[in-house]
């Protein structure tokens, strides 16, 4: 059985890692031990990060609409509650940015689900 040479694919994999690394602080940028370490942890973190985003997403969301139903006289929560009573199904998303870009609109939904408030 002939020789196999790994030169090539072990500096090909180095040159990958460092790759990654590019832009990090001390050895951890050009010592392979420290950048494998360095890379697995980054790579944890920004997994924990993705999730984390959507649940800070989530409660901004939740800020903005009741910032601006509370102008108009109700709190979230029964905001919410009177929107899904009346089958109208906008996500957080969408009802804050209606809240920070189309006020209008926004408030005849209020408007709208004052009118048709099944709890008065």
């Amino acid at each position: 059985m002939s020789r196999v040479k790994r030169g090539t694919t072990h500096v090909k994999k180095r040159r990958k890692l460092l790759k990654k690394v590019k832009g990090f602080k001390w050895g951890r940028k050009k010592l392979i031990r420290l950048a494998k370490t360095a890379a697995t942890k980054a790579g944890a973190h920004a997994y924990v990060g993705r999730k984390k985003k959507k649940r800070t997403n989530r409660g901004l969301w939740q800020i903005q609409i009741n910032a601006f139903v509370r102008e108009h006289g109700l709190p979230y929560s029964k905001f919410i509650n009177v929107l899904k009573k009346n089958n109208i199904e906008l996500d957080r998303k969408i009802l804050a940015d209606l809240a920070a870009n189309n006020k209008k609109i926004l408030a005849k939904i209020i408007e709208r689900c004052e009118k048709n408030d099944l709890t008065k």
